[in-house]
Protein backbone atom coordinates (compact mmCIF):
# COMPACT_ATOMS: atom_id res chain seq x y z
CA UNK A 1 0.00 0.00 0.00
CA UNK A 2 1.54 3.41 -0.99
CA UNK A 3 1.44 6.01 1.99
CA UNK A 4 0.70 9.24 0.51
CA UNK A 5 1.17 11.12 4.16
CA UNK A 6 4.71 12.04 2.79
CA UNK A 7 3.64 13.76 -0.45
CA UNK A 8 1.22 15.54 1.19
CA UNK A 9 3.60 16.77 3.81
CA UNK A 10 5.39 17.83 1.21
CA UNK A 11 2.73 19.47 -1.22
CA UNK A 12 1.19 21.09 2.02
CA UNK A 13 3.98 23.98 2.38
CA UNK A 14 3.41 25.31 -1.52
CA UNK A 15 1.07 28.38 -1.71
CA UNK A 16 -1.38 27.98 -4.42
CA UNK A 17 -0.78 29.92 -6.92
CA UNK A 18 -3.27 33.27 -7.39
CA UNK A 19 -5.28 32.58 -11.01
CA UNK A 20 -3.97 36.57 -11.59
CA UNK A 21 -0.79 35.57 -11.38
CA UNK A 22 -0.53 32.96 -14.50
CA UNK A 23 -1.99 35.94 -16.91
CA UNK A 24 0.25 37.08 -19.40
CA UNK A 25 1.55 40.37 -19.34
CA UNK A 26 -1.16 42.42 -20.82
CA UNK A 27 0.23 46.22 -22.16
CA UNK A 28 -1.04 49.01 -20.02
CA UNK A 29 -3.29 51.86 -21.85
CA UNK A 30 -2.15 54.88 -22.00
CA UNK A 31 -4.81 57.44 -20.29
CA UNK A 32 -7.61 58.94 -22.72
CA UNK A 33 -6.74 62.65 -23.13
CA UNK A 34 -8.87 65.47 -22.22
CA UNK A 35 -8.40 67.09 -25.80
CA UNK A 36 -9.99 65.89 -28.52
CA UNK A 37 -8.16 64.65 -31.35
CA UNK A 38 -7.52 67.12 -34.24
CA UNK A 39 -9.30 65.90 -37.70
CA UNK A 40 -6.46 65.34 -40.61
CA UNK A 41 -6.07 68.30 -43.24
CA UNK A 42 -7.61 67.31 -46.00
CA UNK A 43 -6.27 67.42 -49.47
CA UNK A 44 -8.28 71.06 -50.55
CA UNK A 45 -6.54 72.45 -46.71
CA UNK A 46 -3.35 71.26 -48.08
CA UNK A 47 -3.83 72.67 -51.63
CA UNK A 48 -4.66 76.18 -50.56
CA UNK A 49 -2.31 76.56 -47.78
CA UNK A 50 0.50 75.98 -50.70
CA UNK A 51 -1.60 78.37 -52.98
CA UNK A 52 -1.40 80.92 -50.26
CA UNK A 53 2.27 80.43 -49.86
CA UNK A 54 3.09 80.75 -53.65
CA UNK A 55 1.49 84.02 -53.81
CA UNK A 56 3.01 85.21 -50.71
CA UNK A 57 6.23 84.04 -51.91
CA UNK A 58 5.55 86.39 -55.64
CA UNK A 59 4.17 89.05 -54.38
CA UNK A 60 7.40 89.45 -51.83
CA UNK A 61 9.75 88.63 -54.94
CA UNK A 62 7.81 91.45 -57.32
CA UNK A 63 8.34 93.97 -54.50
CA UNK A 64 11.87 93.66 -53.80
CA UNK A 65 12.46 92.85 -57.16
CA UNK A 66 11.05 96.72 -58.29
CA UNK A 67 12.47 98.52 -55.24
CA UNK A 68 15.68 97.32 -56.47
CA UNK A 69 15.12 98.47 -59.93
CA UNK A 70 13.46 101.74 -59.20
CA UNK A 71 15.83 102.58 -56.17
CA UNK A 72 19.18 100.81 -56.24
CA UNK A 73 19.98 98.96 -60.01
CA UNK A 74 18.44 98.55 -63.28
CA UNK A 75 20.10 97.40 -66.53
CA UNK A 76 19.83 98.91 -69.68
CA UNK A 77 20.33 98.18 -73.70
CA UNK A 78 22.92 100.35 -75.45
CA UNK A 79 21.50 101.49 -78.77
CA UNK A 80 23.30 103.80 -81.39
CA UNK A 81 27.26 104.18 -82.10
CA UNK A 82 27.52 107.42 -80.57
CA UNK A 83 29.31 105.86 -77.25
CA UNK A 84 32.04 104.24 -79.24
CA UNK A 85 34.43 102.38 -78.33
CA UNK A 86 33.47 102.38 -75.05
CA UNK A 87 30.13 101.06 -75.70
CA UNK A 88 28.93 99.18 -79.03
CA UNK A 89 25.52 99.25 -80.28
CA UNK A 90 23.75 96.41 -78.71
CA UNK A 91 25.43 95.84 -75.64
CA UNK A 92 24.10 95.40 -71.89
CA UNK A 93 24.84 97.61 -69.22
CA UNK A 94 23.83 97.84 -65.36
CA UNK A 95 23.38 101.28 -63.75
CA UNK A 96 23.76 102.12 -60.14
CA UNK A 97 21.22 104.41 -58.66
CA UNK A 98 21.26 104.67 -55.18
CA UNK A 99 24.69 106.71 -54.63
CA UNK A 100 22.77 109.60 -56.41
CA UNK A 101 19.28 109.04 -54.83
CA UNK A 102 20.83 109.17 -51.40
CA UNK A 103 23.29 112.61 -52.48
CA UNK A 104 19.77 114.67 -52.91
CA UNK A 105 19.17 114.56 -49.63
CA UNK A 106 21.43 116.75 -47.09
CA UNK A 107 22.89 114.01 -44.46
CA UNK A 108 24.43 112.43 -47.43
CA UNK A 109 25.48 115.56 -48.99
CA UNK A 110 29.25 114.52 -48.70
CA UNK A 111 28.62 111.57 -50.92
CA UNK A 112 29.92 111.93 -54.22
CA UNK A 113 28.03 109.60 -56.48
CA UNK A 114 29.13 111.29 -59.84
CA UNK A 115 32.54 112.55 -60.65
CA UNK A 116 33.85 113.73 -64.05
CA UNK A 117 34.82 110.91 -66.47
CA UNK A 118 32.05 109.04 -65.52
CA UNK A 119 29.14 107.17 -67.79
CA UNK A 120 26.13 108.18 -66.64
CA UNK A 121 22.36 107.90 -68.06
CA UNK A 122 19.52 110.35 -67.53
CA UNK A 123 16.26 111.49 -68.82
CA UNK A 124 16.54 112.87 -73.16
CA UNK A 125 15.97 116.79 -72.13
CA UNK A 126 14.91 117.32 -75.64
CA UNK A 127 12.66 113.67 -76.12
CA UNK A 128 10.15 112.46 -73.61
CA UNK A 129 10.03 108.67 -72.96
CA UNK A 130 14.17 108.23 -73.85
CA UNK A 131 16.94 108.12 -72.01
CA UNK A 132 20.75 108.90 -73.19
CA UNK A 133 23.84 107.37 -72.36
CA UNK A 134 26.47 110.03 -72.17
CA UNK A 135 30.08 110.79 -69.89
CA UNK A 136 30.15 113.48 -67.65
CA UNK A 137 32.91 116.20 -68.91
CA UNK A 138 32.66 118.75 -66.32
CA UNK A 139 29.89 119.31 -63.56
CA UNK A 140 29.17 122.35 -62.11
CA UNK A 141 30.36 123.19 -58.32
CA UNK A 142 28.45 121.26 -55.53
CA UNK A 143 25.61 123.37 -54.02
CA UNK A 144 26.15 123.31 -50.15
CA UNK A 145 22.84 124.67 -49.53
CA UNK A 146 24.55 127.65 -47.38
CA UNK A 147 23.12 131.17 -47.72
CA UNK A 148 25.76 133.49 -49.76
CA UNK A 149 26.75 136.69 -50.51
CA UNK A 150 29.04 138.59 -52.43
CA UNK A 151 31.50 141.29 -51.60
CA UNK A 152 31.93 142.80 -55.10
CA UNK A 153 35.48 142.30 -55.14
CA UNK A 154 37.00 142.65 -59.12
CA UNK A 155 39.34 140.05 -59.06
CA UNK A 156 37.64 137.32 -57.06
CA UNK A 157 36.80 134.08 -58.50
CA UNK A 158 33.69 133.11 -59.27
CA UNK A 159 33.51 129.61 -57.92
CA UNK A 160 30.15 129.57 -58.53
CA UNK A 161 30.34 128.61 -62.14
CA UNK A 162 32.55 125.96 -64.53
CA UNK A 163 33.13 127.32 -68.04
CA UNK A 164 33.59 124.30 -70.48
CA UNK A 165 34.68 125.04 -74.65
CA UNK A 166 34.70 122.25 -77.19
CA UNK A 167 36.69 123.57 -80.29
CA UNK A 168 37.51 121.05 -82.91
CA UNK A 169 37.72 118.07 -81.04
CA UNK A 170 39.64 119.89 -77.83
CA UNK A 171 37.64 119.88 -74.86
CA UNK A 172 38.85 122.45 -71.98
CA UNK A 173 37.30 123.22 -68.66
CA UNK A 174 38.30 126.18 -66.96
CA UNK A 175 40.59 126.99 -69.92
CA UNK A 176 42.60 123.67 -68.74
CA UNK A 177 42.46 120.87 -71.82
CA UNK A 178 41.39 117.40 -70.91
CA UNK A 179 43.84 114.63 -71.34
CA UNK A 180 40.73 111.98 -72.48
CA UNK A 181 42.47 108.61 -73.03
CA UNK A 182 39.40 106.56 -73.24
CA UNK A 183 38.91 108.40 -77.02
CA UNK A 184 40.06 107.04 -80.47
CA UNK A 185 41.70 109.64 -82.41
CA UNK A 186 38.95 109.28 -85.14
CA UNK A 187 35.91 109.56 -82.82
CA UNK A 188 37.77 112.95 -81.09
CA UNK A 189 37.81 114.56 -84.73
CA UNK A 190 34.87 116.99 -84.97
CA UNK A 191 34.67 120.75 -86.61
CA UNK A 192 31.92 121.55 -83.72
CA UNK A 193 32.78 124.71 -81.38
CA UNK A 194 30.49 125.14 -78.31
CA UNK A 195 30.86 126.77 -75.01
CA UNK A 196 29.12 126.80 -72.38
CA UNK A 197 28.71 128.32 -68.48
CA UNK A 198 27.80 125.35 -65.48
CA UNK A 199 26.70 126.37 -62.19
CA UNK A 200 25.39 124.38 -59.30
CA UNK A 201 23.73 120.74 -60.51
CA UNK A 202 24.77 121.19 -63.97
CA UNK A 203 26.50 118.29 -66.24
CA UNK A 204 28.74 118.99 -69.86
CA UNK A 205 28.13 115.57 -71.17
CA UNK A 206 29.33 114.41 -74.72
CA UNK A 207 29.60 110.83 -76.33
CA UNK A 208 32.79 109.24 -76.76
CA UNK A 209 32.24 108.85 -80.77
CA UNK A 210 32.45 112.66 -80.90
CA UNK A 211 31.47 112.85 -84.81
CA UNK A 212 28.02 111.07 -84.24
CA UNK A 213 26.45 111.89 -80.95
CA UNK A 214 24.01 113.51 -80.04
CA UNK A 215 24.74 115.52 -76.42
CA UNK A 216 25.07 118.68 -74.77
CA UNK A 217 26.96 120.51 -77.67
CA UNK A 218 23.29 120.53 -78.76
CA UNK A 219 20.72 120.29 -75.66
CA UNK A 220 23.07 122.08 -73.36
CA UNK A 221 23.81 120.76 -70.06
CA UNK A 222 21.38 118.15 -68.34
CA UNK A 223 20.05 118.88 -64.44
CA UNK A 224 21.13 117.02 -61.42
CA UNK A 225 17.05 115.91 -61.95
CA UNK A 226 17.69 114.37 -65.06
CA UNK A 227 20.13 111.73 -64.34
CA UNK A 228 19.23 108.10 -63.59
CA UNK A 229 22.41 107.40 -62.48
CA UNK A 230 25.93 106.16 -62.86
CA UNK A 231 26.65 102.76 -65.55
CA UNK A 232 29.50 101.06 -64.17
CA UNK A 233 29.33 97.56 -65.34
CA UNK A 234 29.25 96.30 -69.14
CA UNK A 235 27.43 92.67 -68.83
CA UNK A 236 26.36 91.67 -72.57
CA UNK A 237 27.97 90.80 -74.60
CA UNK A 238 29.89 87.69 -72.13
CA UNK A 239 33.53 88.10 -74.13
CA UNK A 240 33.53 92.25 -73.03
CA UNK A 241 32.04 91.65 -69.51
CA UNK A 242 33.93 94.67 -67.63
CA UNK A 243 33.74 97.59 -65.40
CA UNK A 244 33.14 100.89 -67.21
CA UNK A 245 35.96 103.65 -67.46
Amino acid sequence: MIDLSSDKAKCKGIPLSNPEDLQADKPERPPASDKPERPAKSDKQELKHEVVDFIKLVVWFLVIFLGLRSYVIEGYEVQGPSMIPTLENNERILVLKLPHILGKFSVFSSINAIDPGDIVVFDSPDTSNKRYVKRVIAMGPKDTGKNKVDAGSENANNGDQVYVKFELGNVYVNNVRLEEKYLRQEARTSPDRDDLTLGPGEYYVLGDNRRVSKDSRSFNAIDDESIIGKAFLRFWPPSRIGFLK
